[in-house]
């Protein structure tokens, strides 16, 4: 009898439930916890020591962050999934001698479930990307970058779709349109993110998603067009190197910062029903803000970046080429006249950035030394030269306002002073003996006269960039790549140094003073 009273209540269930159905009703499909950890534009493999006295970022504080919430889903029985929103491979000085090749198998102890590539992915070129990817242990998207013909590239998806107790979760990848003009990708083909959104979000829905994810690199302008679209739930960014949170009650915008100082985790509650046949998704997030100075570096982690330190050290003692001629870098010598290392440190500037000009202040040149003709220089030369962690900056200036920041750079003469530049791609005869802002004589551009009408492209540091010095006409000028986007000077001497072998150049009449 107690079997004959279950089957009947069974019975009971299945016909309210038929009956519900014909009326229309909403029925309870499936519900599911999931949690996003999302890190993006980490290039240094190690943490750093903060104003406040603590230590953050690094990969063995991200991988111990991601081990913990791994952990804490798994005993909550909350689904996690860790994002990379990209720029990791470049630049840092590590990435300079090995190309990326360190970072990828440190975040392959990581293992993130996504990884999206940024403009920095593409800094060493097409092939050095297409083989740091293919070293890759974790998903690779990115269904708005395709090779040439429209083919996908090696090892690469649009998209994935997660399945998540019955809820279908879409995650969909989208790379820096813009990296054609801020790295190096070569041949490879940039579609436009926003719209390559919203087909592929159509797409995921089509297929039986519940609630997409977008994990991009882009600008925070695209991130706000992108949840504005309506086909996206949650957009997981990079590229802005800011904190940012922000939920409208239809679609979040998240952004971790950089180089993992903090992390932010989403936690998401789904709950999907059925609604005359039609699947309804109902979601609530909360945010968590997990700053990596309050945890313990994971310890494996942390032994494979100490073995990367080691391996740092003993390459900055390697020659880069040996000079020909007498280098100078003392403060009296860089901050009043033309000199041997400021030329090439310039050169290197102009040559690798591909500018019509470059600037460097001497003020920035800072060793203090006579290096003998014949000498090496080696890659802990170069840092003690450039200690300040500067990065190359393209410019587009006027010609008038170039004219300007040239007698800027003299306005101090004959006092030595930091503003003092030295030039690539530029002669300029001057007279000191005249008022500041009316010395410069002459100003040729590639042997050319200046023609104060028109724009030149001009290389300067990121001291400079933000009207350091007094260079005011620089900071005011088109800056063609954001400072966070632009490589560092020590990397892009290192790489020119490398490439003359046996340095020639001297002091060459670029700058003469009466």
């Amino acid at each position: 009898m107690p079997l004959a009273r279950s089957s009947s209540r069974a019975l009971l269930r299945a016909f309210v439930l038929a009956a519900l159905v014909l009326a229309g009703a909403v029925l309870p499909a499936a519900a599911a916890k999931v949690t996003f950890v999302l890190v993006n534009d980490i290039y240094e493999m190690g943490e750093q020591a903060m104003p406040d006295g603590k230590a953050r970022g690094g990969f063995a504080r991200l991988a111990a962050v991601v081990a913990a919430e791994r952990a804490r889903g798994a005993a909550a029985g909350t689904t996690v999934l860790m994002a990379h929103a990209g720029d990791t491979l470049s630049p840092s000085l590590m990435s300079g001698l090995d190309q990326g090749e360190h970072i990828v198998a440190l975040t392959n102890m990581i293992r993130p479930d996504v990884f999206v590539p940024g403009n920095h992915e593409f800094d060493f070129g097409k092939a050095v990307f297409l083989k740091r990817m293919a070293e890759a242990r974790f998903p690779l998207l990115a269904a708005n970058l395709r090779a040439p013909g429209d083919a996908m590239v090696p090892g690469f998806s649009d998209h994935r779709m997660v399945e998540v107790e019955g809820i279908k979760i879409g995650i969909v990848g989208l790379t820096y349109d813009e990296t054609p003009r801020a790295s190096n990708p070569e041949d490879l083909l940039f579609r436009p993110s926003v719209e390559t959104l919203k087909e592929e979000a159509a797409r995921l829905r089509r297929d039986g998603a519940d609630f997409v994810v977008a994990v991009v690199h882009a600008d925070r302008d695209q991130q706000r067009a992108m949840a504005a679209t309506g086909v996206v739930d949650l957009v997981l960014g990079g590229h802005n190197h800011d904190l940012f949170i922000n939920y409208d009650q239809n679609a979040a915008v998240v952004e971790s910062a950089y180089e993992a100082f903090y992390v932010v985790a989403v936690d998401i509650d789904l709950h999907v029903a059925t609604d005359e046949g039609r699947r309804v998704t109902r979601w609530w997030p909360q945010f968590r803000v997990i700053d990596t100075a309050t945890v313990t570096p994971d310890p494996g982690v942390a032994a494979a970046v100490a073995v990367f330190r080691q391996e740092l050290t003993k390459e900055m003692a390697v020659p880069l080429g040996a000079i020909a001629v007498e280098w100078d870098s003392r403060s009296a010598t860089v901050r009043t006249r033309e000199t041997a290392i400021g030329n090439v440190f310039a050169d290197a500037a102009r040559i690798n950035l591909k500018t019509d000009a470059a600037i460097l202040n001497g003020g920035g040149i800072r060793a203090g030394k006579v290096y003998p003709a014949g000498s090496p220089v080696t890659r802990r030369d170069v840092l003690a030269e450039l200690p300040f962690g500067n990065r190359v900056v393209p410019v587009e200036i006027g010609g008038a306002a170039l004219r300007e920041a040239i007698e800027n750079g003299l306005a101090r003469l004959p006092a030595a002073s930091g503003r003092f530049p030295q030039v690539s791609g530029l002669t300029i005869e001057a007279d000191v003996s005249k008022p500041p802002g009316s010395r410069v004589l002459s100003l040729l551009v590639d042997g050319k006269p200046l023609d104060p009408r028109r724009t030149y492209t001009v290389a300067v540091n990121d001291f400079l960039a933000r009207g350091g010095d007094g260079y005011t006409t620089i900071r005011d000028a088109k800056h063609l790549l954001p400072t966070d986007d632009s490589p560092l000077l020590a990397n892009e001497v290192m790489v020119h140094l490398r490439r003359l072998g046996t340095v020639r150049t001297g002091v060459e009449g670029r700058i003469t003073l009466r």
